[in-house]
């Protein structure tokens, strides 16, 4: 049998075990919990077209599957003597592979295998000691963890995973370039204060220690407001540092950057409205640069299926850094475009976008939807990535097992010979995936 279809076979095992040989909670009474924690994905992937990002790729279809495993264990102590204060903490490994001939945009060959820590933090909760900040209104945790600002427009985890295909290997994170399986920044010092509502802010510091990013040190500022009826908040974002050695003209902007944003989200109140905005102002050495989106839906709530309709327009100008942008609310935020966000570009920068989306609820545990997307380069001297997708997917829950098959379609304007990025031809894409995935 073959490595590939032993690993595969390794990892279906391993999301095919049922929740009770996995969900343990290892010790819990009214003051002590300690739990062990998996989660994992499997995927299989298949392009019609390749694309020039990465490392050399030949022109033509592409096919690859990705795969990853989280495991490890967490805990939290309340001390009922002292305010109910608590401490708790998370510690866990992430395995995570490519197989078959790599990712179509050349980021990996398939050969990618890596185990390393990714969550490793302990934190301190307040409990009742500050009564005018609300129930653990102070809360300061420190480590390695993943951090979420707002929708995830500008920093959500560090999760962008090259292999070795790209810089000769020297940047390699062990694949899964899709799955995103690592996702936690290396050192973190993050501070919150109040409540679940209300006025609250963060205070955070963070260093990556991902090399494609160089490595950059940040230091941010969260205020926000929380009501029912919506979330309005302003983050301001400090580049600390890069790793010198590793950045080249674009990423050595991150030491000395300035980064303002506003954002508000919610339903003003109406039941079915779905509203959110957020505008980001850089200051960098080579010029200022912003991004912004605005975005509506409507649910029809009485209707059958519950449908959900949407629009967004959004606008990464020429020289844009998006920093840590990641996959927060589902499909299209914020990889827009399963072909164009992953594989062809734009990737948060230089274009202007239009999705216009429907979802559909079936039944509680299957949603399914339709996504369209029209991609307009700013500055087609950088390169023309001029495009429209079309992506059909369903997300069917069972149990703790979410299968999620997606096809789209994926029409670039030029072809990599006229200045895109499509290898060989301008044609249609026929682009599919498969994920199964699970979490404890």
């Amino acid at each position: 049998m073959c490595k590939f279809h032993r690993s595969v076979l390794l990892l279906s095992a391993l999301s095919t075990m049922n929740s009770g040989a996995w969900a343990y909670e290892l010790y819990s009474d009214s003051d002590t919990t300690l739990k062990l924690n998996v989660q994992g994905a499997v995927g299989f992937f298949h392009s019609d077209e390749s694309y020039n990002q990465g490392g050399p790729i030949k022109p033509g279809s592409v096919a690859w599957q990705e795969g990853f495993v989280r495991y490890g264990m967490s805990g939290t102590q309340v001390f009922p003597g002292s305010a109910n204060t608590s401490l708790y903490g998370e510690f866990n490994l992430v395995s995570n592979a490519t197989w078959g001939e790599g990712d179509a945009a050349g980021y990996t060959d398939g050969t990618e295998r890596r185990t390393a820590v990714d969550r490793a933090y302990i934190g301190w909760r307040s409990g009742d000691l500050f009564p005018a900040l609300g129930k653990d209104g102070v809360d300061f945790s420190a480590g390695s963890q993943k951090v979420k600002i707002g929708d995830g427009f500008i920093i959500n985890g560090d999760g962008l995973s090259v292999g070795n295909n790209f810089a000769d290997g020297s940047l390699d994170r062990g694949g899964a370039y899709y799955l995103t399986a690592r996702n936690a920044f290396d050192r973190t010092a993050w501070l919150r204060l109040g409540g679940q509502e209300g006025w609250r802010g963060d205070l955070i510091w963070l260093k990556s220690d991902n090399e494609i990013k160089a490595k950059p040190e940040l230091g941010i500022g969260v205020l926000e407001h929380v009501a029912p009826e919506g979330t309005v908040g302003l983050t301001y974002i400090k580049g600390l540092g890069v790793d010198d050695k590793l950045a080249n003209a674009f990423s050595r902007q991150r030491d000395g950057l300035k980064v303002t944003s506003l954002r508000a989200q919610g339903n003003a109140g109406v039941k079915d409205l779905f509203l959110s905005f957020e505008y980001a102002h850089e200051e960098k050495s080579l010029g200022d640069e912003h991004a912004w989106y605005a975005e509506a839906g409507w649910t029809f709530s009485a209707a059958p299926w519950q449908p959900r309709l949407g629009y967004r327009y959004s606008r990464y100008s020429e020289n844009y850094d998006p920093l840590f942008s990641g996959f927060s609310r589902g499909y299209g935020t914020w990889f827009q475009g399963e072909v164009a966000g992953n594989y062809s570009g734009p990737f948060q920068r230089n274009a202007a976008i239009q999705m216009v989306s429907l979802g559909l609820t079936p039944h509680p545990d299957v949603a399914m939807g339709v996504l369209l997307f029209d991609f307009n380069t700013l500055d087609p001297a950088q390169g023309n990535l001029d495009a429209k997708e079309l992506d059909l997917y369903l997300d069917w829950t069972l149990g703790q097992f979410t299968v999620s098959p997606l096809v789209g379609l994926y029409k670039p304007k030029k072809s990599a010979e006229e200045g895109g990025s499509q290898q060989g031809s301008d044609d249609l894409n026929l682009y599919s995936q498969l994920v199964i995935s699970f979490a404890f």
